[in-house]
């Protein structure tokens, strides 16, 4: 059985993998919408929208809410002032951890394995969530979509979190729900591990090969 005991560092992707954060992003477009009178979106509409930063999830938003109007770079300006504003007041409201993840976390920290978070999330929202849900201290750190000049699924970001941990790549390994986790892992030449919960652009995590799929989160236990 493949196992990846020889990691000392484990990279995790956020939405979708660590945490549902879904009904929250809904909700923050549905207030950015409102003040433009358009319809609001559904959970299953916005879900295929996640996984590329705030800025695609925004334009996305209000290309199906909003098909007639023009994008201007001043009217996605406006428009994204009002998501964010939307995004801080309720971001960890009704945010949840997905099964298993709390005790896998304790399991994999009490096991002595480095732990962090490469997210397309926007930096100053990943601490907020941490500290609400109580696991910031299993992670030494995080990077989101503007902390450095590449994004998932660039491997730019993975090469950073290696150096930082003063580890190779070859000791540490990718886990996350979204093909711009496995082919930034593919692109710096890591292990992965795909998990088939998360949201995917309602694709199959299978389809991008990581190097092993699971279907909950606390399968991780056996891996480690």
């Amino acid at each position: 059985m493949v196992n990846f005991k020889d990691k000392d560092l484990i990279i995790f992707d956020f939405d979708g993998t660590l945490i549902n954060s879904i009904p929250d992003l809904t909700l923050a477009v549905n207030t950015m919408l409102s003040h433009y009178k358009a319809k609001r979106l559904s959970i299953e509409d916005v879900t295929p929208f996640i996984g590329n930063g705030a800025m695609p999830l925004i334009e996305r938003a209000l290309k199906r809410a909003l098909p007639d109007q023009e994008l201007t770079e001043a009217f996605l300006k406006e428009a994204s002032k009002r998501y964010f504003e939307a995004y801080k007041a309720v971001t960890c409201k009704d945010t949840f951890m997905y099964s298993g993840v709390l005790e896998t976390l304790k399991y994999l920290d009490d096991n002595g394995y480095n732990m962090a978070i490469c997210t397309n999330k926007p930096y100053d929202y990943i601490q907020p969530i941490l500290e609400k849900l109580e696991i910031k201290d299993f992670f030494k750190s995080w990077v989101g979509e503007d902390s450095l000049p590449e994004k998932k699924p660039q491997p730019g970001p993975l090469f950073h979190l290696v150096k930082e941990f003063n580890t190779t790549i070859d000791r540490s390994i990718m886990v996350g729900d979204s093909k711009n986790d496995i082919l930034a892992a593919q692109n710096a030449g890591m292990e992965s591990i795909g998990v088939s919960y998360g949201y995917n652009y309602n694709e199959n995590i299978a389809d991008y090969k990581p190097t092993v799929v699971a279907d909950d989160f606390a399968e991780l236990q056996e891996l480690f």
